[in-house]
């Protein structure tokens, strides 16, 4: 009997300790959301945003895309993946999006989001800013081009999209628009808490080590160290924020080449955080095809494509260009 409320009294504070951080980062993010969809409102309001569109719409049509998508897809690499959903549900009732649509932009979003905050932590361990946004955008550009090209030739995921959270239209007036936006805010908190609930059970099942374990071989493969493998797989695992300070505290000791670290904080930035952001994106009614199993092999690619053309880049070009040496250490 004490033993069964023993185990009570530890679900019920593992179930608490859950709630609290679902309601923490939601209000962390909330900051951040709400000042944006208020200004995307207004910018609708004064037809700010079909302007843009007009602009975005030569790019974002070769991706087979609306040109409303491109401000989607620029609040996401400017703030974060929810924010972004926040603006993707003010245009998503009217753009009429197929499945393949959907997944071709949440992998654009997937591969370049965050990137102030990002950027700036793979600076940190030596890359240069510019060069990883380089990676990061154009990454983004080319993986998404290669799936819009390969469902359209093949006829791929044509059908009309089904979100798992499908926002209503919005309405104009701002009383209806406001209390839309609460609901919103409610499906994101219901959203997070669930990506909690799912990445600790990842964890406590091992799942989380299993794919570790079968993606170190592939990384050394590609040419990166293997010293820098772990670490790399950790920020493909669990997000460029774990990574990107373990390979900090690497770069810093000197125990990494300077092009592992280059290297491994490209391919992280290409595919991080497999798990969760991706099941956000499923979230939206995109297709595991894209935005995990084309988004992991074209990063590969890239990344090996990379790593080969540098062979022939002297140290002195790569460390004016791509990286801040860091002199006294092993990998300068």
């Amino acid at each position: 009997m004490a033993a069964t409320t023993g185990t009570i009294t530890r679900l019920q504070a593992w179930c608490s300790q859950l709630v609290r951080d679902a309601v923490r980062t939601t209000i962390v993010l909330l900051k951040i959301t709400i000042p944006i969809s208020i200004l995307t409102k207004l910018l609708k309001e004064a037809g700010v945003t079909d302007q843009l569109g007009m602009l975005l719409a030569p790019l974002m049509g070769l991706l087979g895309l609306p040109g409303s998508m491109g401000l989607v897809w620029a609040t996401a690499m400017l703030t974060n993946l929810y924010t972004a959903m926040i603006v993707f549900a003010s245009f998503a009732a009217d753009a009429n999006l197929t499945v393949a649509q959907v997944t071709v932009l949440g992998t654009l979003m997937l591969v370049a989001h965050g990137l102030p905050v990002e950027v700036s932590i793979a600076r940190s361990a030596g890359p240069r800013m510019r060069a990883m946004a380089a990676v990061r955008i154009g990454g983004a550009l080319l993986i998404g081009g290669c799936l819009h090209q390969i469902y359209r030739l093949g006829n791929f995921l044509q059908q009309p999209n089904r979100a798992i959270w499908n926002p209503p239209r919005q309405e104009t007036a701002w009383l209806a628009w406001s209390v839309g936006e609460i609901k919103n805010i409610f499906w994101i908190f219901l959203i997070i808490l669930l990506l909690l609930l799912v990445m600790r059970i990842l964890h406590a099942i091992g799942v989380m080590d299993m794919l570790t374990r079968a993606l170190e071989p592939g990384l050394t493969f590609l040419g990166i160290g293997r010293e820098a493998a772990p670490v790399t797989i950790i920020g493909m695992m669990l997000g460029l924020s774990y990574g990107g300070g373990l390979i900090i505290q690497e770069a810093r000791s000197g125990r990494l080449q300077n092009r592992d670290i280059f290297f491994s904080l490209a391919l992280m930035g290409l595919s991080h955080s497999l798990v969760e952001d991706t099941l956000l994106m499923l979230v939206l009614g995109a297709s595991l095809s894209g935005i995990l199993v084309g988004r992991v092999c074209l990063s590969l690619l890239i990344v090996f494509i990379m790593v080969k053309l540098m062979k022939s880049c002297s140290e002195q070009t790569f460390e004016r260009y791509l990286f801040r040496a860091r002199h006294g250490t092993a990998g300068s």
